[in-house]
């Protein structure tokens, strides 16, 4: 963060002496126009401030500028609709999805949102045995796709023309033209779902193209998605950035037509995809100033900076959607000296009022009285009914413009060769917060790999270059095993990048993807500027790519042909946090079934839990079998804490692990630590493939999240000999760390591996200098002194132990807030009731995928879940006996087949391959 104001990259001392320097400069611009540029901006009070700040200079305009452009859906719908506006997407509305490679669950638009609302469409109750059906047409294996009942893949260039042949088979044309006789057939099943189900239907597509999305939109108008599962009439706002606004203020800034330059809220020196062009024009820019929080390319090279506060000391507001407004307060004082960007343009501009002030009197007169402004900012929202903001107009489609899309559309020549696909990676996104180890050690969703972007080619392209069979079994573990992964060389045209690869099951063999938001690096070029100017963490992590992305004119395209890729015979060390493609003949850990099968035979998984645990009485006296302790033991009078968790809602996103991270104060390692299997989340997702992966059609993906399964029957307890882990009254595995000498005996135990030893002081809990001797893992150093300054100590949790060196660590089910729900309910004189409490992985999820509660309540939701679910239940690896407080509900798959790693076959019975656990 930036600490206070600079002028030629030296601090200002006081704002007054920095405001005269910037008005004396302004001053001098004569009649040259000033430019300010933003990334999108929805806060109404800020765009009236804007609009008013502007005044003042004449042919001035705000530039808003996004990096992941939306450009041509924009630009499709002002075509189809005459508004260039986003709409909203009503997932939760829609029974047959398609996506054309739009990661909706992932980064797409407004991927929480989609979570949540396409999760009611997946969720399953034996009362109401149905759900959605989605279809994923993609290049590459996106975690959106990962979730699909079905995949078609193809080549990146190919998209238009399986939108014109989707809406041709809608309109009952024949379809021609593709080389895969599975892509066609797949068209023509989708377009008879969609045609005989009309209003039941959404598609999307992710490619930012207007042509493609003009087809897109006629789709949705033939399938009758308008007014159901697309509402134009409430607009989304998120992202307003036009990608020709932003060419054209860079040719002008280097044709020497720009006076000034503000920038606020973006950063196109490192993520434009010609940031060369950008840095040479700001600095024929009279004027730069940077609104900046954070020292970034762009604000190295501005002359003036007054960073804007933290969201957290700021007041504000945001119009995501038409009438839907959220109010922001500062949570804390201003840690530095900075100021708030309204608060500068507002004084710029003669306005001796304070943004706060400002801000007040816009709501006031906009609600019409105080009362309902301390109301609003109370409640953080403003609705439809109290707002004044009327709806937009959703206005008639214009079917003129669909002709000629398809025309533009049939002339995209498809490349014979390899095509790139630039994609964000979920934690990442377009590289804002790479300098946040929280997310640079979350696992990605598709590879695990953390630390570093890649190459993901499929299984054949891999062969082809390395020479590696990953069906072949003793090769697949050499491959997956190691942490050493050859490296590649992409080069398009005169460029050139080399990156690891990764070999991904259900890419398309002509297609190879990486992700964006890595690489960042200081305007000098050099390492240690990086270090000390863009921030630690983000040193020396992956390499960027954005200067690979296509400008056609219009719009950035982020596909890419004419690629060559090679091996370059090197090899590079990857974190990677799971390391086996398949159980390999062990037991599985996940249960998966059809939907046809579920509501042919929907007690087959009870039944088989039965069969499997005959040996042990069955599921009546199971609990009793099999044990050393005494019956009494496992009975729990009072409150006993469980979890369920729905696979079908479980998208694999990792909100999760973060929000964990956060509540428990999980340390982060680096990357040298995981390469080491030393990762310490306390809660991670599984990601389990089946299938052939020669065909990625054939690839099925699962998401399960584990963490430690607060055993009745735990194995680690007696095993302890210090006993360190114990078992309390309300069912709870727990962890004593002053007690644990570091024995893990226990984790060796655990069959779940779940449970994790602190190898190092990573938070810097040890106060003996002697312990914080971090040699053994190289340059951590730098991140365990980081964490005892006192603002980074700001991140921990106060109500969770900092853990020292030497103790085993996991999951607690957050009993710091159970803590907290039991004595506020003690204080209030009641008893505590169902939603008193929730986890931080409960509260994190978008898509309500975990329940959490008291199972001895039998009014408490998941008891509830768990007796109308029965047949769905399952715990894993029950047959151990371990007797889990976790149950897992079956994956259910709204397909004909499930996957086995030899093809696909209806059965009741899954025989799945999967990917386990390094530690396993």
């Amino acid at each position: 963060r930036l600490r206070f104001p600079l002028a030629d990259g030296k601090e200002v001392s006081t704002f007054d002496a920095f405001d005269k320097m910037v008005a004396d400069s302004l001053g001098s611009i004569g009649a040259a126009p000033l430019v300010l540029l933003t990334g999108t901006n929805n806060s109404p009070s800020s765009k009236q401030i804007i609009s008013e700040f502007l005044a003042k200079y004449p042919g001035s305009r705000h530039v808003q500028y996004d990096a992941i452009s939306y450009s041509g859906l924009l630009m499709a719908n002002e075509i189809s609709y005459g508004s260039r506006s986003l709409p909203s997407y009503r997932f939760d509305q829609a029974r047959f999805i398609v996506s054309l490679g739009a990661d909706f669950l992932g980064t797409w638009l407004s991927p929480v949102e989609f979570q949540r609302d396409y999760s009611v469409g997946r969720k399953i109750r034996e009362n109401d045995i149905s759900m959605s059906k989605h279809y994923q047409f993609e290049s590459m294996m996106s975690m959106t796709g990962a979730n699909a009942d079905e995949r078609f893949t193809h080549k990146p260039s190919e998209t238009g023309k399986v939108a014109a042949a989707l809406l041709s088979a809608i309109n009952n044309q024949p379809i021609t033209g593709f080389s895969s006789d599975k892509l066609t057939k797949g068209i023509q099943k989708v377009a008879k779902d969609l045609r005989d189900n009309p209003g039941k239907g959404l598609v999307v597509c992710g490619v930012n193209d207007p042509n493609i999305q003009v087809i897109v939109n006629a789709i949705n108008e033939a399938i009758g998605a308008i007014g159901t599962t697309v509402n134009r009439s409430v607009s989304l706002h998120t992202r307003q950035g036009m990608d020709s606004d932003m060419s054209t203020l860079v040719s002008d800034m280097n044709a020497g037509k720009i006076g000034a330059l503000l920038v606020y809220d973006a950063n196109p020196a490192y993520d434009y995809y010609n940031a060369e062009s950008f840095k040479a024009g700001v600095k024929k820019v009279k004027v730069s100033i940077s609104f900046n929080e954070r020292l970034c390319e762009t604000t190295e090279l501005c002359k003036y900076v007054i960073p804007s506060h933290h969201f957290l000391e700021s007041w504000g507001d945001a119009e995501p959607k038409t009438g839907y407004f959220s109010l922001l307060q500062p949570t804390i004082a201003p840690l530095f000296k900075t100021r708030q960007f309204q608060d500068s343009l507002l004084k710029w501009s003669g306005n001796t009022v304070s943004y706060d002030a400002y801000f007040k009197q816009y709501w006031t007169g906009k609600l019409g009285s105080s009362e309902l402004y301390n109301k609003a900012l109370q409640d953080g929202v403003v609705e439809p009914a109290i707002g004044t903001a009327p709806l937009a107009s959703a206005g008639a489609f214009n079917s003129a413009g669909t002709a000629s899309a398809i025309s533009a559309v049939s002339a995209i020549k498809t490349s014979g060769g390899t095509e790139l696909v630039l994609y964000q990676n979920v934690a990442m996104g377009d590289g804002r917060q790479s300098n946040n180890p929280w997310l640079l050690e979350l696992p990605d969703p598709i590879t695990k790999a953390t630390w570093d972007n890649f190459a993901m080619v499929s299984p054949v392209l891999g062969k082809q270059l390395f020479g590696i069979d990953i069906k072949e079994r003793r090769q697949a573990d050499n491959y997956e095993v190691r942490p050493e992964k050859p490296e590649v060389k992409v080069t398009i045209g005169s460029k050139e990048i080399i990156l690891p690869a990764l070999i991904v099951p259900g890419m398309n063999n002509d297609t190879i993807a990486i992700a964006v938001g890595y690489g960042r690096k200081s305007a000098s070029g050099k390492d240690e500027d990086t270090g000390r100017n863009i921030g630690r963490a983000a040193v020396g992590v992956g390499k960027n790519v954005f200067n690979l992305v296509h400008f056609n004119g219009l719009t950035t395209d982020f596909i890419v042909g004419g690629v060559t890729i090679a091996s370059t015979g090197e090899q590079y060390r990857m974190a990677i946090t799971q390391s086996h493609s398949s159980y390999e003949g062990r037991h599985e850990v996940v249960k998966e079934r059809t939907l046809k099968e579920f509501k042919e035979h929907p007690s087959e998984t009870l039944d088989a839990r039965k069969r499997e645990l005959e040996p042990w009485g069955g599921l009546e006296d199971y609990d009793k079998e099999g044990t050393l302790y005494p019956e009494e033991m496992l009975v729990r009078p009072g409150i006993k804490w469980g979890m369920s968790i729905d696979l079908n809602s479980c998208f694999g996103c990792g909100a999760c692990v973060v929000a964990c991270n956060a509540e428990n104060n999980v340390p982060v390692v680096g990357k040298h630590e995981v390469m080491r299997g030393h990762e310490m989340h306390w809660l991670r997702i599984d990601r389990y493939f089946s299938g052939n992966p020669e065909d990625p059609e054939s690839i099925q993906t699962v998401f399960q999240p584990m963490l430690c399964q607060h055993c009745e029957n735990a194995p680690c307890e007696n095993v302890c000999p210090v006993a360190a882990t114990n078992h309390s009254s309300e069912g709870l595995n727990q962890m004593i760390y002053n007690r644990c000498i570091g024995t893990r005996y226990c984790a060796n135990n655990c069959p779940y591996k779940v449970r994790r030893f602190n190898w190092a002081d990573y938070t810097g809990a040890d106060s003996f200098p002697d312990n914080q001797d971090q040699s053994i893992v190289g340059k951590l150093d730098d991140v365990v002194f980081m964490m005892n300054d006192d603002l980074s100590r700001m991140v921990l949790n106060p109500d969770v132990t900092v853990r020292s060196r030497g103790v085993i660590e996991k999951c607690s089910f957050c009993v710091q807030r159970l803590q907290q729900g039991k004595l506020t309910a003690k204080k209030e004189n009641r008893i505590l009731n169902d939603g008193d409490v929730s986890t931080a992985c409960q509260q994190a999820c978008p898509a309500n995928a975990i329940e959490f509660g008291n199972v001895n309540n039998r009014q408490s939701a998941i008891s509830k879940l768990r007796k109308t679910d029965a047949n769905r239940s399952f715990y894993v690896l029950e047959t151990l006996h371990t007797l889990p407080s976790i149950n897992y509900m079956v994956k259910i798959r709204n397909t004909d087949v499930i996957a086995t790693e030899e093809g696909q076959h209806n059965r009741y019975k899954v025989e799945q391959t999967t990917t386990t656990d390094k530690h396993s």
